[in-house]
């Protein structure tokens, strides 16, 4: 075989092999510049709003899970993508605000330096063995005070891709600083019954590592915004043993972000929801209709819409909903005293 049939053969070979490749892999084994793992100071280098999302993903504090920091299996992020770029990654969400970004990479980067493990899997190796789609699964945690409640934030995506950089990430590190223990849910996209079952194993899990977690499950709570609201909802009414969980108790508290859900038991948790007047996705009435009913059963809610805000808003950094998450924080807590 001459030297022009080989080249031509592995040329051949090279695409077969990129024209295969999920989304996922072709980010993982793009080319990215060279991240020292170390500066001058002896940790791991810092980000900012120029830092490429290609080198975000390949950061080697993010090692084994860079691939869950943003929905790359829904859009790809070109070559050149910075951190101030990445709103194209998130076609249903608004308001994502690139100080909140770069501010919660930062932090999870000091985690890591201080010897921190950040990133846990919730499935075993034999349950991902058998349903490989749960290798796209996991916890991230922010920790709070030792044996504070904790609070498992799902993400919004319209169940076709998590959008934890701007609706889980932020949340989790606000509420660590506050003392509580915070996670953020990687789910499987494609559905509210693998993301609900999701969900529930991680209940599962936080339940049955909580002392070496350093976590107390008392008067625990579900957050999510859009698709991450009906997940926590659906596990609110009807515990994580409905969707193949433990046989465990329901949350204390559920707080809502923007979300159409009207599904309700006589048995839900206390419920804050917020939303905003401009929401397109999620109408503000629909959602102060289904609170409203919570209340005439004699469960305690809390509802707020904001003027001049659309869906997806996050943390509402710069709109009529900042600080939305002081009165949520407040309302979990009230529960906690009662329980």
């Amino acid at each position: 075989m001459n030297q022009r049939i080989l080249v031509i053969l592995f040329i051949f070979l090279a695409v077969f092999y990129l024209s295969g490749c999920t989304a996922t892999e072709k980010v993982l084994n793009a080319e990215t510049e060279s991240f020292s793992t170390e500066n001058k100071e002896g940790v791991f280098q810092k980000v900012n709003a120029d830092t490429k999302v290609l080198d975000v993903i390949h950061h080697p504090a993010f090692e084994g899970f860079g691939q869950f920091l943003f929905p790359i299996d829904y859009r790809n992020p070109d070559e050149n993508m910075t951190l101030g770029q990445i709103s194209s990654l998130l076609p249903y969400h608004n308001n994502i605000n690139t100080e909140t970004t770069t501010g919660v990479l930062n932090s999870m980067i000091d985690m890591v330096t201080s010897g921190k493990k950040i990133f846990y899997d919730i499935y075993t190796d034999e349950e991902k063995a058998a349903d490989p789609s749960k290798e796209n699964t996991g916890l991230f945690f922010f920790q709070g005070k030792s044996n504070a409640p904790f609070a498992i934030i799902s993400a919004g995506g319209g169940f076709a891709y998590v959008g934890s950089i701007h609706e889980s990430f932020p949340h989790a590190l606000e509420l660590s600083r506050r003392g509580y223990n915070a996670f953020a849910l990687q789910y499987r996209t494609g559905g509210a019954d693998v993301a609900c079952e999701d969900l529930a194993a991680a209940i599962s899990f936080v339940f049955a590592h909580r002392e070496t977690l350093g976590v107390s499950t008392d008067c625990y709570s579900l957050w999510g915004g859009s698709a991450g609201a009906r997940m926590a909802a659906y596990l609110g009414s009807y515990g994580p043993a409905v969707f193949d969980g433990d046989d465990l108790p329901r949350p204390g508290a559920v707080i809502m972000q923007y979300t159409g859900h009207t599904d309700y038991t006589a048995v839900d948790p206390p419920t804050f929801a917020c939303v905003g007047e401009n929401d397109g996705i999620a109408n503000w009435r629909t959602m102060e209709r289904r609170i409203r009913q919570l209340n005439n059963l004699g469960i305690d809610t809390e509802f707020h819409h904001y003027p001049n805000v659309g869906h997806g808003f996050g943390l509402g950094i710069g709109t009529s909903a900042e600080r939305w998450i002081d009165h949520a924080i407040t309302f979990w807590e009230k529960q906690m005293n009662l329980s």
